[in-house]
């Protein structure tokens, strides 16, 4: 804006010399005893050179006010493609919340059965068995996941504290409550597979009950991302 006001300044000086010239060359000329022909001839010279000087002016100034519409338009368009690719990488990192179709899941713990071939029901579903879900989720294609409310991401840590859960750090306790957000029944089917995740854990008194949303909606990660160690690495 600034560069703008200077060029339009500059023509209007110009523009403003110009007119002062034009009218020292008729006030000359009015005064056919005072002023000699060859000065005349000299001043119509010295006119005719200003107003093509003006001229190319003008047109240089138009040209870069273009240049300088078209300079914001580019940065506009790169501050918006930044800000696009910035939301992506924080929507992968998880540390934005996003909402879209998926599934949800409620694991407890079934009533004890007995017979013959029956696995002994854990007496709580623990660490590992929340793990194979988060897994096997990924493994069907999930987006975005998270259990009783925490955002699952690469550094989550899911493990036994004493009689809970943490997850992210904070104590989660059953039922487990757990959300993914991807292809609703590609994700349903693979979990209910005959002989899949779902089967073993009911076999281990698990139940697993999933059920198909057309929203879900996933926090954003609430702890913080802290890297002492690990570095960028510079491109060649």
């Amino acid at each position: 804006m600034k560069k703008r006001i200077f060029f339009l300044s500059i023509s209007f000086v110009a523009v403003l010399s110009g007119v002062i010239l034009g009218y020292q060359f008729r006030a000359t000329s009015a005064g056919n005893n005072v002023v000699p022909l060859d000065r005349e001839q000299e001043l119509a010279l010295e006119k005719k050179s200003l107003v093509e000087d003006l001229y190319e002016m003008r047109v240089e100034i138009s040209d870069l006010s273009a240049r300088l519409d078209q300079a914001g338009v580019g940065q506009r368009e790169a501050e918006q493609a930044l800000e696009r690719e910035l939301a992506r990488i924080r929507r992968f990192a998880g540390l934005a919340p996003v909402s879209g179709p998926g599934v949800e899941l409620v694991a407890q713990i079934h009533p004890e059965q007995d017979g013959p071939g029956t696995v002994q029901p854990p007496k709580d579903i623990t660490d590992e068995h929340l793990l194979k879900i988060v897994n096997e989720l990924n493994k069907a294609g999930s987006e975005a996941i998270a259990i009783n409310g925490q955002r699952i991401t690469p550094i989550s840590e899911i493990r036994l504290a004493g009689s809970h859960i943490n997850v992210n750090g904070t104590p989660i306790s059953p039922p487990y409550h757990i959300t993914a957000i991807g292809n609703a029944s590609a994700i349903k089917s693979r979990l209910e597979l005959k002989g899949g995740l779902v089967d073993i854990l009911n076999e281990y008194g698990i139940s697993v009950e999933t059920q198909e949303r057309n929203e879900v909606m996933i926090p954003a990660f609430a702890g913080e991302l802290n890297f002492e160690y690990a570095k960028p690495l510079k491109e060649n």
